[in-house]
């Protein structure tokens, strides 16, 4: 178990300013002055005093206003010129020693979350299995370990705007075929609940309006991989009043996201990400036109009534297999990350759910994202620019996917790959262990300084 330490920050010592002074003179036997030296003494004592007092309203007036201009400048948390910013101009007036903390104090007005030390069944527990912090569900321990040393966590309570609960839900992966096995999902995160609910006074305060969960899964905090069964099952009752990251996400109604939420990206290992780009250059040689390496079934097989990836992915095998152009693959390859990063359009149809991982690992590898999936709620859409880095095509138009790609090709490919290739773009997409400036749990703490007004410490401050 992570063990806290709160660290004590100094602050600097204070500078200030003296004025050396004279004795005025006197004669050797202590008379007075003759009267014009006494005069001349007059003088330079005059001019002293009124240099003194010009000194000290000019450093007392400049201490002033160099607090209030403090108090008032508050940067923005976007990233660039058009969709991300940078913080140059802030860095032309503040030291280069200024930490992270101070930034995101600023940037998130004072957010403060405080996680809750749970026993190691809900979460660590599971680590013992590798894949439990690596696969596409990854991203519910990727952001619990980023918030424990991240500088917006405080280990006292009270002063904390959320609770962030950290239950691994994703990590029971089957002995069948591998793929996770989410059916404890509710009976663990309820035991969760009930232990915070029995141990802290927080919940009861909000009801858990104040309280964060992750739910990394196809669709998301309904917790069930079939959408049938997901939507017929719903969000379990003690999640409906809490705020859930979760990566399924679409622009219509839909009962699986009707609870406060923040759309999130899968997991990809950032690491790989820079080792596949060590090898394979952002700006080098893309050999090929359109990638795809995943489940395609050529005869789809009826589930529950559903079809998988409504056929989409059966007719991108029958219409584009036999196309030069396409490099479709149905086998597992361990180094398919190297095939995104030589090609320069990535597919990236629906499966069950809309959302994929290629989007994440596209992105990052500098391959334009051919989002087919009609609906979908894109991660931190009010930060990545996804009008610009990726194609969109409906469902039913996937017929046409040659002759659209080819016009994308001939027209705007290279505006948008350069688009790509800026770090901070790449980078609003990925996990750290650590919250890294911009990065996803970056993003995730911006969503939730949003959602400022479900804190019990803010409500309770502006109610005084």
């Amino acid at each position: 178990m992570v063990e806290l330490q709160q660290q004590i920050k100094r602050a600097p010592r204070a500078t200030g300013f003296y004025v050396r002074m004279k004795l005025l003179p006197t004669t050797k036997n202590g008379g007075r002055l003759v009267p014009q030296l006494e005069k001349k003494n007059f003088f330079y004592r005059y001019c002293k005093w009124v240099l003194w007092l010009s000194l000290s309203l000019y450093f007392f007036s400049s201490f002033l206003i160099s607090n209030h201009n403090e108090e008032q400048t508050k940067p923005t948390t976007s990233l660039s010129t058009t969709h991300f910013s940078t913080f140059a101009a802030r860095a032309l007036i503040e030291s280069a020693t200024i930490n992270n903390a101070t930034k995101q104090g600023t940037l998130f007005d004072g957010l403060r979350v405080y996680v809750y030390d749970l026993p190691p069944k809900y979460n660590t527990d599971w680590l013992k299995n590798e894949r439990c912090s690596s696969h596409l569900f990854a991203s519910e321990v990727a952001i619990h370990r980023a918030l424990l040393t991240s500088d917006a966590l405080t280990v006292d309570p009270y002063e904390a705007d959320f609770f962030f609960v950290p239950v691994y839900v994703s990590c029971n992966f089957s002995t069948v075929n591998g793929f996770p096995a989410i059916g404890h999902a509710r009976n663990l995160i309820a035991s969760a609940i009930d232990l915070v609910r029995a141990e802290y006074p927080f919940w009861e305060r909000t009801h858990g309006a104040d309280h964060v969960f992750v739910a990394a899964h196809d669709f998301g905090s309904c917790f069930h991989t079939m959408e049938d069964v997901a939507i017929s099952d719903g969000i379990p009752g003690f999640l409906k009043n809490s705020i859930v990251l979760q990566t399924f996400g679409v622009t219509h109604q839909h009962p699986c996201q009707e609870v406060e939420n923040v759309v999130i990206p899968p997991y990809v290992s950032p690491e790989k990400v820079r080792a596949t780009l060590e090898n394979f250059p952002i700006t080098g040689r893309r050999d090929i036109f359109a990638f795809f390496r995943g489940k395609m079934e050529v005869h789809p097989k009826n589930v529950s009534g559903r079809f998988y990836s409504k056929r989409v992915r059966t007719e991108l095998w029958r219409k584009y297999n036999g196309d030069r152009r396409f490099y479709l693959q149905r086998q597992r390859f361990a180094g398919y990350q190297s095939e995104i990063a030589r090609s320069k359009f990535c597919l990236c149809p629906l499966g069950w759910a809309p959302w994929s991982p290629r989007l994440v690992e596209s992105v990052a590898l500098g391959c334009v994202p051919v989002i087919i999936a009609d609906g979908i709620r894109l991660p931190f859409d009010n930060v990545v620019p996804w009008a610009e880095i990726s194609v969109n095509v409906a469902e039913k138009d996937v017929g046409k996917l040659a002759e659209i790609l080819e016009h994308v090709a001939a027209t705007n490919l290279t505006s948008i790959q350069k688009m790509l290739r800026d770090p901070r773009v790449r980078g609003a997409l990925l996990f750290n262990d650590w919250v890294h400036e911009g990065d996803a749990t970056w993003n995730v703490l911006s969503a939730l300084a949003t959602k400022l007004a479900r804190s019990h410490r803010r409500s309770r401050v502006s109610n005084q």
